[in-house]
């Protein structure tokens, strides 16, 4: 029982701060792609929800290959803080934060193209300034998109097995998360601590 618990309340701990995270950053790229045209644009674009289409483990592996001892940013973080993410928990958190970005950042982009232009025209008529338009009329007409990313990004992080797998392994009590503990449940024939962790899953998702 203790596993269960274990991996239950990491899953829940990651699947929280990626989810912030991811809405802060889905935010900002929505608006950002939204409201500016620029060279490359659907290159970029296109680059950030490329996770939505690549298999778990290909994004597992690249996360890896970027954050290894040998990737420039696991030499970047060695060298100046001293440690390194792979095998960590906060590896769940970067993949689940990788991988349910896209879900995020579409919800919200098609919130904000929803929204009527002669809003925002007439708010700047009257003098508001772009900070004041964003909060004061973007987000709270965008409210339900933001919503729907906020769900489909937690229940992607909660979900997440591949990328997490090959970033940050599965260590009982440390990166152990619902889904890798399902695996080796499974793989070990637990099927009662399988049905249970599904039924968790199936529950928050």
């Amino acid at each position: 029982m203790g596993v269960i618990i274990q991996a239950i309340t990491l899953s829940l701990k990651v699947a929280a701060i990626s989810t912030v995270i991811t809405l802060i950053l889905g935010i900002a790229f929505a608006y950002f792609f939204v409201r500016c045209n620029f060279a490359l644009k659907d290159f970029f674009e296109a680059f950030l929800v490329l996770p939505m289409v690549l298999p778990p483990s290909v994004i597992g592996y690249i996360l890896l290959v970027i954050f290894g001892k040998n990737g420039f940013m696991g030499i970047f973080l060695a060298e100046h803080f001293g440690f390194s993410i792979i095998f960590s928990w906060i590896a769940c958190v970067v993949a689940s934060v990788v991988v349910s970005i896209p879900l995020m950042y579409q919800s919200v982009k098609s919130s904000f193209l929803s929204i009527d232009e002669s809003y925002i025209n007439v708010a700047r008529t009257l003098g508001a300034s772009e900070s004041k338009i964003f909060f004061k009329i973007l987000l709270p007409i965008s409210t339900p998109g933001v919503l729907s990313g906020i769900v489909l990004a937690f229940a992607r992080a909660l979900g997440e097995f591949g990328a997490t797998m090959m970033i940050a392994g599965n260590i009982p009590g440390k990166t152990q998360t619902i889904p890798t503990a399902i695996y080796y449940a499974m793989a070990s024939n637990d099927t009662k601590t399988a049905n249970i962790l599904t039924f968790v899953v199936v529950f928050f998702g």
